[in-house]
């Protein structure tokens, strides 16, 4: 078996972090390449998804002392998911196989040894699944694994306690580009690949530079573009929700009518119950047909604009 090895690094404004991650992402390789893991051609793949300060200075760096650092620069910000399949698709078409991990190392680099272990005995897809998460706070953690098991719920299939931390074959990822859609959830689509796949457990550290950016608002986007990407439930529910709703309404009327309580009172709780029905409605129906929306017009997901080979 040829194991021809990109690492797959996403990147944007990491100036801070990459010159503390990108030696301990080269040493990992090696190691990999000593130990018969990866093979020589092997290479570290940064992609700059638009940054907006000298991230992509700092990779042209890297790749001048050592052209084991190859690189990938957008035209623009697209966001982590684009730059992480513009990143995978290129690894597609180079090697054999491909692990992809944040630039911030807070993922351990060494569960790649056992991510490769299972390649070799067959698997195409192999998830880095966190062991606890005990560095997170607890609003953090509570609203993590409660979205993981929301999603689940709407039928959704993800692994628990996994983000992006994965390996996947070339196999794997030439099935992952027949997916169309441009509102990318790539944690909730590879497991519907459907190939062989296994899990390796590890401990999350701390960010070595630099701040997350994963703001609140991209955060929120990502979670509901996994939601609607993966279920249609909640636009189901609105239906047993208005039921709810106006059988609450109804038995709010009827105790208000056996107090003594005035129509204008009746009315007003009627027309707030309606108006807050009608809103959610509208909403949640909006998201999907924002999607909708978004995936007809059929633009490209990126533009590559550079390329350090």
């Amino acid at each position: 078996m040829e194991n021809t090895l990109y690492i797959v690094v996403p990147c944007y404004n990491e100036e801070e972090a990459l010159p503390l991650s990108a030696p301990v992402l080269l040493a990992k390789l090696e190691a990999l390449e000593a130990a018969g893991l990866a093979g020589q051609e092997s290479r570290i793949l940064l992609v700059d998804d638009g940054s907006k300060d000298s991230t992509w200075d700092v990779i042209k760096s890297l790749h001048d002392h050592d052209k084991r650092f190859a690189a990938l620069r957008l035209s623009r910000n697209r966001g982590h998911q684009n730059a992480l399949l513009a990143g995978l698709e290129y690894a597609a078409s180079h090697g054999d196989v491909s692990i992809s991990i944040d630039a911030d190392l807070q993922d351990d680099v060494n569960a790649m040894d056992e991510m490769l272990r299972r390649w070799a005995e067959g698997c195409d897809i192999v998830y880095g699944v966190r062991s606890a998460r005990d560095t997170d706070t607890f609003a953090k953690r509570f609203t993590a694994e409660g979205y993981y098991k929301l999603i689940a719920a709407l039928g959704g299939e993800v692994v628990f306690n996994h983000a992006d931390y994965r390996l996947m074959s070339s196999r794997a990822v030439s099935a992952l580009l027949e997916f169309p859609e441009r509102s990318l959830f790539l944690r909730g689509m590879v497991p519907m690949i459907g190939y062989k796949t296994a899990t390796v457990e590890y401990e999350r550290g701390a960010r070595n530079a630099g701040e997350s950016k994963y703001t609140l608002k991209k955060m929120l986007t990502l979670a509901i573009n996994g939601v609607t990407a993966l279920s249609a439930k909640p636009i189901r529910m609105i239906a047993g929700l208005g039921a709810l709703l106006f059988a609450a309404a109804l038995a709010a009327i009827i105790i208000m009518l056996i107090d003594g309580a005035s129509a204008a009172a009746v009315a007003a709780v009627s027309a707030w119950g309606a108006a807050g029905l009608v809103l959610l409605a509208l909403g949640v129906v909006g998201e999907y047909v924002g999607h909708i929306y978004e995936e007809v017009k059929g633009r490209p997901r990126y533009f590559i604009m550079d390329k350090l080979e």
